[in-house]
């Protein structure tokens, strides 16, 4: 699905969400009357210092102004920008800013949904996607936290041992599929459905705090997880 094509079955009576360069930014309204604040990254646009800076400015706003009300991030991006100047500016701490805008807006009571329709890749990801309380997905969505190259450059493994590692264990692999068998992608939403109702749906859930680990254990990607923080809880609990 296009941008255009999501933001219409998302809001069939219209909305007020424009893209500057390459950024989302705008509300959406929902089936209950309210509005939803619509944030993210459009047309595979790498995230820099300039647009990280800028989504966690308007994350920010939404929680000294708009109490309450859910965030809706739309994510089809590169992985950030990597330039020398966005590095030398501190582009990690741009980032890591962005993440923690957004774990805040989930601490003070907002819900912050990720809705990944198309690439999204390292620091972009784990700054904006993988930040939201819940991460849902369309088909077609291809997600990595690192490439199979890149990791092969970082473990100086072969590239052919990373593949064959990969078949066996999601968590080392890239992808939608890999993703969702972790946990780290709670649901894939169906295109040919209202993503509205979708939408309303998760909105009506009341939230259940990071499940990430234990939907990892549940669908096999991510056995150990859930079991080992269940065990720090209880140490510390006793201590």
């Amino acid at each position: 699905m296009t941008l255009d094509e999501i933001l219409a079955s998302l809001f069939p009576i219209g909305h007020r969400v424009a893209v500057t360069e390459g950024i989302i930014a705008g509300t959406g309204p929902l089936a209950d009357g309210g509005l939803i604040n619509v944030l993210g990254i459009a047309e595979a646009s790498p995230l820099g210092i300039e647009g990280a800076l800028a989504l966690a400015g308007h994350v920010l706003d939404i929680v000294a102004k708009d109490r309450g009300a859910a965030i809706l991030v739309l994510i089809d991006s590169a992985s950030q920008r990597m330039s020398r100047r966005d590095e030398l500016l501190g582009l990690n701490e741009c980032l890591a800013h962005l993440a923690k805008a957004l774990l805040l807006a989930e601490a003070e009571g907002h819900r912050t949904i990720g809705l990944l329709y198309g690439g999204s890749a390292a620091g972009a990801f784990i700054a904006t996607a993988l930040a939201t309380g819940t991460l849902v997905a369309l088909p077609g969505a291809n997600p990595a936290v690192m490439d199979l190259p890149s990791m092969a450059r970082v473990t100086k493994l072969p590239l052919d041992v990373l593949r064959e590692k990969a078949k066996a264990t999601p968590v080392f692999a890239p992808g939608l599929e890999n993703l969702a068998q972790t946990g780290a992608i709670h649901a894939v939403w169906n295109p040919n459905k209202s993503l509205a109702t979708q939408l309303a749906a998760l909105l009506a859930a009341p939230p259940s705090g990071d499940t990430r680990d234990r939907l990892g254990a549940e669908r096999g990607g991510r056995p150990k997880a859930a079991a080992i923080a269940a065990r720090v809880v209880a140490a510390a609990s006793q201590g």
